[in-house]
């Protein structure tokens, strides 16, 4: 007598919240520079196509990783672990207690 236990999980709670596809923040990311294209210069095609432009990149780099504008802020909150340019040989030194 094995007694099983099925949990369930909805799809919804894992997804990340997106509008038309792009994450949340990238979205309204978009469309502010997109109101301050048409702003600044007057022209609501340009708006409209840097509205466009960055929603087609927002949902790209949203269906490659949901997560990867919370990457690239926190990435700046930490140092480098190893940098291989900077290497430098440590020195040792071996002392003989014997």
């Amino acid at each position: 007598m094995t007694n099983r236990r099925l949990n369930v999980v909805y799809k919804a709670v894992n997804k990340s919240l997106t509008i038309l596809g792009a994450e949340r923040r990238l979205f309204f990311s978009a469309l502010i520079l997109g109101g301050a294209t048409f702003n600044l210069l007057g022209s609501l095609l340009c708006g409209f196509l840097i509205f466009v432009a960055l929603l087609i990149f927002a949902r790209w780099a949203t269906g490659n990783d949901p997560e990867l504008l919370r990457i690239l802020l926190n990435s700046t909150k930490f140092k480098r672990q190893y940098d291989p340019a900077k290497f430098q040989d440590e020195r040792v030194e071996v002392i003989d207690h014997a």
